[in-house]
Order: structure tokens, then sequence, then C-alpha cells
């Protein structure tokens, strides 16, 4: 009877896990085709902000899972681009290093070409 009570947690957990690995892997793809910019600076070149979502981090022990971690946060919120992106790394006695990244997601302004192909794809 306790193998009843148990055995939810560890596949709600799993299917979280599978959710945030497929995530993860589309926006890899987005920023690797250059569809997800994300700059240090304070705004994109050719492209007008027209409304910032907010602060997005992520911290972790991979470098490359952190980064994709704090744009797939962003991409969740409706972000188009990160602007402001800093990284932090704290190196431990041990050998083991810590990552840290953040940003500010932000939407772009539809110029009109933008607006015109969508109109054509409805």
């Amino acid at each position: 009877m306790l193998f009843l009570l148990g055995g939810n947690d560890k596949k709600k957990a799993k299917a979280e896990s599978n959710q945030r690995t497929e995530n993860m892997e589309r926006v890899r793809e987005l920023f690797l085709n250059g569809r997800f910019p994300v700059v240090t600076t304070d705004r994109v070149e050719g492209r007008a902000i027209s409304r910032v979502l907010g602060l997005v981090c992520c911290r972790g022990y991979d470098s490359d899972e952190t980064f994709f971690g704090m744009a797939a946060r962003a991409v969740n919120k409706g972000a188009q681009a990160i602007i402001g992106y800093s990284e932090n790394v704290a190196f431990h006695p041990d050998g083991s290093k810590y990552f840290s990244c953040y940003g500010t997601a932000v939407q772009f302004e539809r110029d009109d070409k933008e607006r015109d192909r969508l109109a054509l794809e409805v």
C-alpha cells in the first residue's frame, strides 16, 4: 500500500525534467540559428524595444546549462531577446566552479515587413 503513495512524485519529477530539457533544446536551436539574440549592450542593433519583461537569471555548475536555462526562462516569459547580459564564475577551493548568468528579457516592436509577413501567413 505504501508504494501507491510515493510513486507519483518520481513520475512528476521525471516529466518536469523532460519538459525542461525540451525547452532548453528549443532555446539552444533558436540561439544558435540567430533568432534569439543575447547581447551585453542595452539595445539590439536595428531593433526597437517595445516591452521590458524583467530580469532573468540562472545559476548552476555547467556553463551551457546555466546560459540556456536563463534563455529558456526568458522565452517562457515571452521574450524575443536578452539585453544587458552578464555572467559570473565563482571558484571553490576544491576546484569546482559555480556559474551565474543574468540579463533583461525584452520584446521588440514589430516592423512593417514583419507585419506584412504575418498577414500573409494568416
